[in-house]
């Protein structure tokens, strides 16, 4: 039953990422294991050809990693072990595949459970049929037993919510195909961070899970100083190595210098100074309370081209209770959906207008 699970796994992740299933397997390891590890292991299979990486996902519950791979042969049920032992000798990989066996079971399952439903019963009435489960005979069997228990929760939404997975990152330049650059990346982990519902040990994990490379081996030497480092601490010293060495200082002097360019909308400047500014907060060059402020009076130092706007707005007027980011957003592009269709109007009342005029020469001419 865990390894059909497995296997349902296996193609959804294939599906997700694109993959053909034909080349697809997954392995289960340890968390510290690098990926050029699982590489070269699963190489060890000689059917397989050359294995590349091609997503993980962490097991809090195990405290090891599910593996998605790609192999350049295809993938054949009969030359593939079930597990594979990595070169340092320690506990063999549980190696799972959708060979047609497996595609079998989990047709069977999806039937019978089709039955169940049919006849208004569960799969626990069906268990209470059949003595009890033998215990598992393999640590790998148990591995396989416990997965497939995962994903029977996981199919229902945790307590808290759900957020998104990083997307991958090495800190290698230029930016790897399929890798955000690390300003985005750092982002959307400050997101992870600072607005998830979960333990700091279950953040960083997700961390960790999104790393590789040079990037890894920072995380590594924090952790090595202090196996208790915090996320954040973690995403600290990942930017005081790839992120811009500005102090908080110099990118504040860097934002009051900011100006709308040439053919640049109102909307999209003020979405340009948002984002200086928000490192400027971040670098400790300005008090968060002093937010509001600092970005209108920027907006309206720097909106050399939307004077006329500034004015209809009447922002100037609003400098003692300035809106939020959100707010001025909202109210920018509402003006600038306004002119643009001002701008179509006018354009249309100018085209009807000149049909008037050649009817009235048409009709001198008659007379």
């Amino acid at each position: 039953m865990a390894t059909t699970e497995l296997v349902s796994e296996l193609k959804r992740w294939c599906r997700g990422e694109g993959l053909d299933e034909t080349y697809a397997l997954m392995t289960i390891v340890p968390e510290e294991v690098e990926i050029h590890e699982v590489e070269e292991t699963l190489e060890t299979i000689k059917s397989l050809g050359r294995v590349r990486v091609r997503g993980r996902n962490f097991s809090a519950r195990l405290n090891q990693r599910m593996v998605l791979c790609e192999s350049r042969e295809t993938v054949k049920e009969e030359s593939v072990p079930p597990e594979v032992k990595p070169a340092d000798g320690g506990e063999a990989w549980p190696v799972i595949i959708i060979g047609k066996a497996q595609a079998a079971a989990e047709e069977f399952n999806s039937k019978l459970k089709g039955l169940l439903q049919a006849e208004g019963k569960t799969m626990e009435d069906l268990q209470s049929l059949f003595p009890s489960t033998p215990p598992p005979t393999s640590s790998t069997e148990s591995i396989l037993r416990a997965v497939g228990d995962l994903l029977d929760k996981t199919t229902k939404p945790a307590d808290g919510g759900s957020y998104g997975r990083l997307r991958m990152f090495s800190g290698a330049l230029p930016t790897p195909p399929g890798e955000e650059p690390f300003d985005h990346w750092l982002e959307q982990a400050w997101l992870l961070v600072e607005e998830t519902e979960c333990s700091d040990r279950e953040k960083r994990r997700r961390l960790i899970g999104s790393l590789k490379g040079p990037a890894l081996e920072i995380v590594k030497a924090v952790r090595h100083a202090n196996p208790d480092a915090s996320p954040k601490e973690c995403l600290e010293a990942l930017e005081s190595v790839f992120g811009s060495a500005e102090s908080g200082d110099d990118l504040y002097f860097a934002f009051r210098l900011m100006q709308q360019q040439k053919g640049e909308k109102l909307s999209d400047f003020l979405r340009r100074l948002e984002r200086s500014l928000a490192k400027v907060i971040q670098r400790g060059g300005l008090p968060a309370s002093c937010m509001d402020r600092a970005r209108l009076e920027q907006l309206l130092r720097g909106a050399i081209a939307s004077d006329l706007m500034l004015i209809q707005l009447r922002l100037r007027e609003r400098k003692a209770a300035p809106p939020n980011f959100l707010q001025l957003l909202t109210e920018i592009r509402a003006e600038e959906e306004y002119e643009s269709s001002r701008k179509k109007l006018s354009a249309s009342v100018h085209q009807v207008h000149v049909n008037p005029e050649v009817d009235t020469r048409k009709l001198r001419s008659r007379a």
